[in-house]
């Protein structure tokens, strides 16, 4: 029975069930909430929703805020690409194009569990694969994004996880192997351009691997990263075509750093600006274009920081903590919540970020060979948005690893504990 009961709680496919139930449930449970007319609209009214709209039109990859500006590469392109699909099928700025974004999200965000699952079962067996899989599958941050960003947040969750069971399965492995490794780094580019903060690590952890196969051991890690290259080339060159500068990616990090650095954090500036308002930054953009907007907001961000060094080590810390437990003053913002999903969601994220520590510290003692590609989610891919703004929706793509961690953390708590138990009751069945 107990055998059973084990092969049932660890089933991946019992697991993506309840991962697919989570997020449909409240998906339906908050649509019937929201008047119809708001979920038709507000969802899209930001940048991924009108470049969308731009592409579903025929107007190209433009107008980021609606208004006729022209080219843009304030976003990657994949998932715009998605929206505007779903717009053509759908109709723009519809409620059936809204149930269609949120299910796409809740799909991308349920099938994050399958590379996951074994990930994590590489790492620790089948126990940690199972936990790691139902953490996800019922972490109030999974369930919640998918409906209330239509973004590339859930998808980006997906990749990866994705590219870390990639990244432990891909050491031996043949030629093909690693050009499917190219392109899903590519892909996860040009979905969240990110992601890329791991790429370096993760290429030179697969050559280090590959020393212990036959022939020139850099060649396979040297070809995935030639198509890693190759698969964002074509978007470089559009960038470079639209607005005569290197873009490889996305024009917009000037713009996200200025908003985490600016003179509203600054109570002493004589110069301080009320608050920053969408109106006054898009009546910005259309009046200087892109490439001046950038330049301008990349001069007073740099400038802010530089001339307010104490100030900035506050701000650091602030999103440091944002980053991990969704506020910078957690204790507080917890006391004064009256909604329970707000308090449960600060509990989650304060358990996962203590585990995610404490799986680290366990697998390096354990001298794990997998500890260095898992270690650098938590590690690398937050760091950007500790100098720009920092939430737990831009933390999301690493949610999986981190859950990972924290089943590590959790199976060696209960292991200890068992072993505790049994040699106190060992010792006190002991004849005299």
């Amino acid at each position: 029975m107990k055998r059973s009961l084990f092969i049932l709680a660890t089933s991946l496919w019992v697991i993506l069930a309840v991962a697919v139930f989570t997020r449909t449930w409240f998906a339906v449970d908050q649509s019937r909430k929201i008047s119809p007319e708001v979920l038709a609209t507000v969802p899209f009214a930001q940048e991924a929703g009108s470049i969308a709209y731009s592409l579903s039109a025929g107007h190209g990859f433009s107008a980021p805020f609606r208004k006729d500006t022209g080219p843009t590469a304030w976003l990657a392109p994949v998932y715009p690409v998605f929206l505007a699909m779903l717009f053509r099928l759908f109709g723009a700025f519809t409620l059936h194009a809204f149930y269609a974004a949120a299910a796409l999200n809740i799909l991308f965000s349920a099938a994050a569990t399958i590379p996951l699952y074994f990930a994590a079962q590489r790492v620790g067996g089948i126990a940690v694969a199972g936990l790691a899989a139902w953490l996800w599958a019922i972490f109030p941050n999974a369930f919640v994004i998918p409906f209330e960003w239509i973004w590339d947040t859930s998808l980006s969750a997906l990749l990866g996880s994705a590219i870390l069971w990639a990244t432990l399965a891909l050491p031996g492995r043949r030629f093909r192997a690693w050009i499917a490794y190219g392109l899903l780094c590519g892909l996860s580019l040009l979905t969240n351009p990110s992601l890329g903060a791991l790429f370096p690590f993760l290429f030179v952890w697969l050559a280090f691997q590959q020393r212990k196969s036959p022939g020139r051991w850099f060649h396979r890690p040297l070809l995935a990263a030639i198509v890693t290259i190759l698969c964002c080339l074509p978007w470089t060159i559009r960038n470079y075509n639209a607005f005569h500068r290197f873009i490889p990616l996305r024009s917009n990090f000037p713009f996200e750093l200025w908003l985490g650095n600016n003179e509203v954090f600054d109570s002493e500036s004589r110069n301080v600006m009320a608050r920053v308002t969408i109106y006054g930054e898009v009546r910005r953009y259309v009046q200087l274009g892109e490439s001046a907007f950038m330049d301008e907001k990349w001069n007073k961000a740099t400038t802010f920081i530089a001339t307010h060094p104490k100030l900035e080590l506050h701000l650091t810390r602030d999103r440091f903590v944002a980053m991990w437990l969704g506020t910078p003053h957690p204790y507080r913002d917890f006391l004064a919540s009256d909604l329970f999903l707000a308090r449960i969601s600060l509990l989650a994220n304060a358990v996962v970020a203590l585990g995610t520590f404490i799986g680290i510290v366990l697998l390096s003692a354990d001298k794990n060979s997998l500890a260095w590609p898992i270690a650098a989610f938590p590690a690398l891919f937050p760091c950007v948005y500790y100098f720009t703004h920092a939430s737990l929706r831009y933390r999301h793509p690493a949610d999986p690893v981190l859950l990972l961690l924290t089943a590590v953390s959790l199976v060696a708590a209960y292991e200890w504990i068992v072993g505790k138990t049994r040699g106190k009751l060992e010792k006190g069945t002991k004849l005299p």
